[in-house]
């Protein structure tokens, strides 16, 4: 792990031998964003800290969130005031500093029918919305539209029952590749990150009364060793209750209930708009947002969860629930046949034992000290990650003398020079002989990150062709995802490191045998293993196709 933060596959047994080999200040349990910016914030003050993830990164809730940076419109009904606040700072401390190059505007449309009653009350709410936002912003204001300039924003609306339209901005981003760049950034700073590599215990001192780190199971091994540390960090949000039962842990002062959101996704034809949108109903609201060219997605429900936590699946009544409401002002309805895709994420809710001393409750996050060493947090929204990271390591290492969090102040790798990088995306696509479109995904995608990747095809101008086609991927970002991003196996760059999976099952399938043979080449696997490798990604693949003929069938249905 250099100073360029390079999750580097081909090194992971010195990763693990690393875990083993050092008494950390702290060791972060759980690999999605949380816990990624939990071992960045504490990296980043000069401690020596080491992460476990059981999966991938970001393989859980933060890889199938709603993938949106953004205030939380709806809490101000709630007179929430101060959790909107602090969300509009930090997704605009993400889009104007920290990673522009992953987090960027999109603006939403939100469709008025009963204008004289509406307008008002929802103007009023966008205005609050502006105004919480301060005086320094890298967002324009919300803006009222008539009725004809709100349908030639998004021609597909229904012009029977809207009278008009309001339009703000939010943020989005790709929320796996976002937990990744945390991680790496994380490495940079010299953070020892081991993926596939699961807390089966916690430690205790001689007498028991203090956490002194984890046993760690190497899951492509199966064996253990244990990480000293003076303080765990668990960061594991639904899986919080299995890691708080393991031996030697301890119950933190919250309980953890999962809600299910669940999101589709149509084809980009599906819905003819310039823009997002935003639908209130009876439950929440609904977000119809831009993902590619071709692709919108659709969502969300939240719904109370008891099953698998792995693969939670949706149902037809999800499914009809989603549609619904997106038809409601739609002119060309959505079927159960335009969904080519889904996901469904696990909200980790929590409720605080205000028995627990112990227990800290900020907005809508949890800290919990339930023994020295041993610190728990959950709850919480992907886009305050960094607030509840620093209260987290704030909490885990009360009474020491550690610095002050500097997160506020830390660009994510690849946000450096954004804007001078992307001006030249046409002379750097000259010197590598490859086309201007080529060249600009790879900057959205990696900021100046691309240059590595690039750097590859330099070295092998065969990487500069497509992964599959249609699609926007390079051979090059295979290897790259190897040898710089800690992709262990192919499933890892068809689920997380390209999203091709919720994309397109199709392609993924097509891409499989490609990306597994590209992965051969630097992983030295022999035949057998590349055959393991396919065989794995499509039985992914497939189970994603079970959920969705599934899904596509509604509760009556079946």
């Amino acid at each position: 792990m250099g100073l360029t933060g390079a999750l580097d596959a081909r090194n992971r047994q010195e990763t693990i031998d690393r875990l083993a080999g050092q008494t950390f200040d702290v060791l972060v349990v759980g690999g999605g964003v949380t816990g990624a910016g939990a071992a960045l914030d504490a990296a980043s003050r000069g401690l020596r800290v080491a992460l476990v993830e059981s999966r991938d990164l970001a393989a859980g809730t933060s890889s199938r969130s709603s993938k949106l940076i953004h205030g939380g419109l709806r809490y101000l009904e709630q007179f929430d005031f101060k959790l909107v606040r602090e969300a509009l700072k930090e997704r605009d401390l993400l889009v104007s500093r920290l990673a522009p190059h992953l987090v960027r505007p999109v603006t939403f449309l939100y469709p008025l029918r009963r204008k004289v009653i509406e307008q008002p009350y929802v103007a009023a709410g966008l205005t609050l919305y502006d105004a919480l936002e301060g005086v320094r912003r890298p967002m324009p204001r919300h803006r009222n539209l008539s009725l004809k300039e709100a349908r030639r924003l998004a021609p597909g609306l229904r012009s029977d029952v809207l009278t008009g339209a309001m339009i703000y901005y939010d943020a989005q981003v790709d929320d796996a590749r976002f937990t990744l760049a945390l991680a790496r950034t994380a490495a940079a700073h010299g953070a020892v990150i081991a993926t596939r590599a699961a807390a089966v215990a916690m430690l205790r001192d001689e007498r028991g009364e203090r956490v002194v780190g984890a046993r760690v199971r190497d899951e492509e091994t199966g064996r253990e060793g244990d990480v000293a540390a003076d303080a765990v960090v668990v960061c594991a949000g639904v899986w919080t209750d299995p890691v708080a039962a393991l031996p030697g842990a301890a119950e933190p002062g919250f309980k953890v209930r999962m809600s299910k959101g669940v999101h589709v996704m149509v084809p980009g034809e599906a819905i003819d708009s310039r823009t997002g949108m935003i639908i209130r109903t009876e439950k929440s609201v609904l977000f119809i947002i831009p993902w590619t060219r071709r692709r919108w997605i659709v969502g969300t429900t939240d719904t109370d969860y008891e099953g698998d936590r792995a693969e939670p699946a949706a149902t037809g009544a999800d499914v009809d629930y989603l549609l619904e409401h997106a038809n409601s002002v739609l002119a060309r309805p959505l079927t159960r046949d335009d969904v080519v895709g889904l996901f469904v994420g696990l909200r980790p809710l929590v409720a605080a034992d205000e028995s627990s001393s112990t227990t800290k409750l900020s907005r809508e996050h949890v800290v919990d000290v339930p023994l020295p060493g041993l610190a728990t947090i959950a709850g919480g929204k992907y886009t305050t990650y960094r607030i509840m990271a620093k209260d987290v390591i704030d909490a885990a290492l009360e009474g020491y003398d550690v610095p002050e969090s500097v997160t506020e102040r830390l660009p994510l790798l690849g946000a450096d020079g954004l804007p001078a990088l992307e001006r030249s995306v046409r002379r750097i696509a000259e010197d590598h002989d490859l086309d201007v479109d080529s060249v600009a995904y790879l900057v959205r995608r990696y900021g100046n990150l691309a240059m590595e990747v690039l750097g590859l095809i330099r070295a092998d101008p065969s990487l500069g062709e497509p992964l599959i086609e249609p699609g926007p991927w390079l051979k090059a970002e295979v290897c790259y995802a190897v040898t710089h991003e800690g992709a262990l196996h192919a499933e890892d760059i068809v689920a997380r490191r390209t999203r091709m999976l919720i994309e397109s099952n199709e392609l993924a399938d097509q891409a499989a045998p490609v990306i597994a043979g590209l992965m051969a080449g630097v992983l030295g696997w022999d035949q057998a293993r590349v055959e393991q490798e396919v065989a794995r990604c499509r039985s992914l693949v497939e189970a994603e196709r079970t959920a969705l003929a599934q899904a596509r069938t509604t509760a009556t249905d079946a």
